[in-house]
Formats: C-alpha cells, sequence, structure tokens
C-alpha cells in the first residue's frame, strides 16, 4: 500500500508538470511526436528517480526534460540537413482562447514563425532563450538545467537575442483581423475574388510549403505578392478544389486544416505584422506532421 501511495503521489506531481514540460518540449524540438517522447523518457526517469530526495519537483523534470530535447534536437539537426524541400515545424492545435497559454503570454511563442526563428540558434542558445524569456527562469535555474555557469547562459541568451527579431513575432495579432484573413483567403481559393485577399498582403508576403519530399508542393520560397498571389489563384485553387476546410487554432493563431475524406492533406499558417498585414504563408503538406492532427488535443 505504502508503495502504491508513493507511486499515486508521484504521478500526481508529475502530472501536474507534464503541460509546462510538454510546451518547452515542442518549442525546443518543432515537433509534437518528439516532445512527446522527450515528456515520456523524463516521465520514466521520475518513475525510477529517489523522490523522497528531490527538493524541487518541477525544477528537477524542467532539468531531465531540457536536457532529453537537447540530445533529440542535436540529431533532428542533423536529419535537417537532408531534409527534402522546406521544413516546417509540425502543426499544433493551441486554442487561442486558452486560459493557461494566454495567461502565461505564450501563444506567440508557439507561432511557425518564432518557430523558424529559433532554428537560427545552437541548441543551448535555443534552450536557454526559452527557459530565460518564455518559461520566466531564472540564470540560476537556467544554469542548472543545463549545467552550465551562469556567466555562460548569460552570453547564451544574449546570443540567442541578437539571432531573434522579438518585436516581429512576439506581438499578438487581433482575433478579429485574424478571422478576417482567413475569411478572404477561403474565399480567394474557392473563386470568390482575390481582392480581400490581396489587399491584407504585405508587400513583401512569403508563402513557404513542407512537403517532406513526399508529396507535391511548391519547393522554393515565393516571395511578393506578384509571385505568391497568381500561385494561390491559378495554381492551388486548382489542386485544393475538391477539399473540405475548416477553421482552427494552430500554432497560437487562426488557421486553416484541409482534408480529403478523413485524411488531413495540409494545413495553413500565418504570420502577421505590427499593422496586420500577413508577411507570411506556411502550408504543411507533409503527411508525417499531419498524422498526428487525427488524434491530437492541445498543450
Amino acid at each position: 500500500m505504502i508503495g502504491t501511495d508513493r507511486n499515486s503521489e508521484g504521478a500526481e506531481l508529475f502530472e501536474s508538470s507534464r503541460r509546462t514540460l510538454q510546451g518547452l518540449a515542442y518549442r525546443i524540438l518543432g515537433s509534437r511526436s518528439d516532445a512527446e517522447d522527450a515528456v515520456q523518457d523524463t516521465f520514466l526517469k521520475w518513475q525510477a528517480a529517489e523522490r523522497g530526495a528531490i527538493d524541487k519537483p518541477a525544477a528537477w523534470l524542467t532539468t531531465i526534460c531540457t536536457r532529453r530535447c537537447l540530445d533529440l534536437l542535436r540529431a533532428a539537426h542533423r536529419t535537417r540537413v537532408n531534409y527534402v524541400g522546406t521544413w516546417l515545424p509540425e502543426p499544433l492545435h493551441t486554442p487561442v482562447n486558452d486560459d493557461v497559454e494566454t495567461s502565461m503570454d505564450l501563444a506567440a511563442t508557439l507561432s511557425t514563425a518564432f518557430m523558424l526563428m529559433l532554428e537560427r540558434l545552437t541548441p543551448k542558445e535555443r534552450a536557454a532563450y526559452l527557459l530565460y524569456e518564455v518559461f520566466d527562469q531564472s540564470y540560476a535555474e537556467v544554469a542548472s538545467a543545463l549545467g552550465l555557469a551562469e556567466t555562460t547562459c548569460r552570453k547564451l541568451v544574449s546570443r540567442a537575442k541578437a539571432n531573434i527579431d522579438q518585436g516581429k513575432v512576439r506581438h499578438s495579432t487581433p482575433l478579429e483581423r485574424q478571422n478576417e484573413l482567413l475569411a478572404a483567403f477561403h474565399a480567394a481559393l474557392t473563386g470568390n475574388g482575390a481582392a480581400a485577399l490581396t489587399a491584407l498582403l504585405a508587400d513583401d508576403i512569403q508563402l513557404r510549403a513542407d512537403g517532406g519530399g513526399k508529396v507535391t508542393t511548391v519547393s522554393a520560397t515565393l516571395q511578393g505578392k506578384a509571385d505568391v498571389v497568381p500561385f494561390l489563384i491559378d495554381k492551388l485553387r486548382l489542386y485544393w478544389a475538391n477539399f473540405e476546410w475548416s477553421a482552427a487554432d494552430l500554432n497560437g493563431g487562426r488557421a486553416f486544416i484541409l482534408r480529403d475524406g478523413d485524411a488531413v492533406v495540409a494545413t495553413v499558417t500565418f504570420a502577421f505584422d505590427n499593422n496586420g498585414q500577413a508577411t507570411d504563408i506556411f502550408i504543411v503538406r507533409n503527411p508525417d506532421k499531419l498524422s498526428i492532427l487525427q488524434r491530437a488535443s492541445a498543450f
């Protein structure tokens, strides 16, 4: 009975930290499936640990999870070198009215644009930046999690900040504006005119698509209205004519999920500037990254 009580208490302590661990792992890795693996590995170590000797369970779990994520991220970077076409993070269900995410001001740090900014960083810079800037850890806590000196962690965060345009990706675009873009995008791609969409796009709009070499999609980044709008209207509209469209909350903002029958075949997410114009269109078509949307809940 004592052992059962201990296991039950340990499970409750872990579950109280699961959401934070999952959020941290996804932001470090850019992959929900890898994040789930990292959290599961953390849970197994937690089960095997002598928990009576752990003074701060949440900090201990964060440390174990962060270090496991760093191992997985290094392996992922080697894989991404050989990735076919544009790499984008896995789409993630994130209800934009979620109280926890809103109160922690984390929604913007789940956006595709922000995740791509993080790709500029080394694994340790990425972890240090997220722990300090996003999850509000002190430098002492960051140093403990990474097994580094505080001065080293300060340098890692400083270098990360220098490589991230926070003003571009860490702001909130009103839901009304996001929904306006969704309506205009859907209208343009279903033959109801492109004028409204064109007006909502920044002059330097970029479109990127991730097919992973497994499905046909645009291989290079399209930039500027002169290239993006004709691609959407003259080509993509024909390819997507028979798909079922549904609005969704993905990666901290309003988005589309497209289905062919029961199968998810594409997601479309957006990035905005401070004036509410769309600066980026991100399309994920890689079936390996979409299959998880069939069963995934949000975190």
